[in-house]
C-alpha cells in the first residue's frame, strides 16, 4: 500500500472514510478483496508472503498499512507487515492496546506506518519514528514516510480529498456514481512531483519521481488496485478497483452490516 487518506470521525453517521492506493509489483500473486475462510477478515491476500495490505472485519475493525521507505535500510526481514493487518483484526485488543504490544517487536519489520481502529478508536503508529497516537477526529494523509513529515505526493491527496471528495458526502450533493467518479479520479492522478519539491528517501532521482505520483505506472511496478471504504449507518461499503492484468477496471463491491 503506498498512500492512504483518512477521514476519520468528520462526518455524521460516517466514523471512516478512506481512500487508498496499493503499489506493488506486478508479478507478486495477490487475491482481490473477499471474505477469507475460518477467519473473520475481509481483505485481499497478499499470496507471496501471506496477510494483507487493508482490511476490516463485521465487528467494525479496519486497518491498512504503508510502507515506509529507506533506500539506505539493506537488512532482510522475516517478519512480513501484512500479518501486521491480520493480527489486529483477529484480536480483540482495544487499537491502542495491540499498538502498545507491536512496540515490544516492532523492530522485527521493515519500516511500516499503520493506522488500526475500530467504532471508537483510531490508532497511527510507525516504526520509524512514530509512536503510538490515538487520533483526534479530523484528515489523515500518508504515503511512504512518517505522516508528520511534508510530502508533497501527500499534500496533493489531502488538498483533493478535502476539497473535491468530502464536500461530496459531507452536504450529500453526489449520487453513488458521483463518489465513484470523483474517488476513481483523484486515485488514477498521474501527477508527477517537480524535481525540487521531491523527498530524499535513498533512491535514485528517477525513482523517487516515477513514485511522486498518487497512482503510479511502470514497466514492472505500479498501482494493482484502488479502494474506497466506508463505514456508514453502521454498514460496510467496500469497492476495491483492480487496476493491472487481465480484470482491470473491474470493481469488487462488498455492502456488509456490523454484528
Amino acid at each position: 500500500m503506498c498512500i492512504v487518506a483518512i477521514a476519520w470521525q468528520v462526518i455524521a453517521d460516517m466514523p471512516l472514510c478512506l481512500i487508498s492506493n496499493r503499489d506493488e509489483f506486478y508479478h507478486r500473486p495477490t487475491n482481490a478483496l473477499h471474505i477469507w475462510k475460518n477467519s473473520p477478515i475481509i481483505a485481499g491476500q497478499d499470496l507471496q508472503s501471506s496477510g494483507t495490505w487493508m482490511g476490516i472485519t463485521p465487528a467494525g475493525r479496519w486497518a491498512v498499512v504503508t510502507n515506509f521507505r529507506d533506500g539506505n535500510d539493506k537488512k532482510l526481514y522475516q517478519t512480513s507487515r501484512g500479518h501486521l493487518i491480520q493480527a489486529f483484526l483477529e484480536s480483540d485488543l482495544a487499537p491502542i492496546r495491540f499498538a502498545h504490544e507491536l512496540e515490544k517487536t516492532q523492530c522485527e519489520y521493515a519500516g511500516f506506518n499503520l493506522f488500526i481502529g475500530d467504532t471508537q478508536q483510531a490508532v497511527y503508529m510507525s516504526n520509524r519514528g512514530e509512536a503510538p497516537q490515538v487520533l483526534a477526529k479530523g484528515v489523515y494523509v500518508t504515503s511512504n514516510g512518517l505522516m508528520t513529515e511534508h510530502w508533497e505526493k501527500t499534500r496533493h491527496l489531502r488538498k483533493r480529498f478535502t476539497q473535491e471528495f468530502l464536500p461530496l458526502l459531507q452536504h450529500h450533493h453526489g449520487t453513488e456514481i458521483d463518489l465513484d467518479s470523483v474517488v476513481w479520479d483523484i486515485l488514477e492522478d498521474e501527477r508527477k512531483v517537480i524535481v525540487e519539491l521531491l523527498p530524499n528517501t535513498g533512491i535514485s532521482q528517477e525513482m523517487e519521481a516515477l513514485l511522486s505520483s498518487t497512482f503510479i505506472q511502470s514497466p514492472n511496478y505500479g498501482t494493482r488496485c484502488s479502494n474506497f471504504l466506508r463505514l456508514q449507518n453502521q454498514q460496510w461499503l467496500w469497492k476495491e478497483k483492480i487496476q493491472q492484468g487481465e480484470l482491470k477496471n473491474h470493481i469488487e463491491f462488498i455492502q456488509l452490516p456490523l454484528t
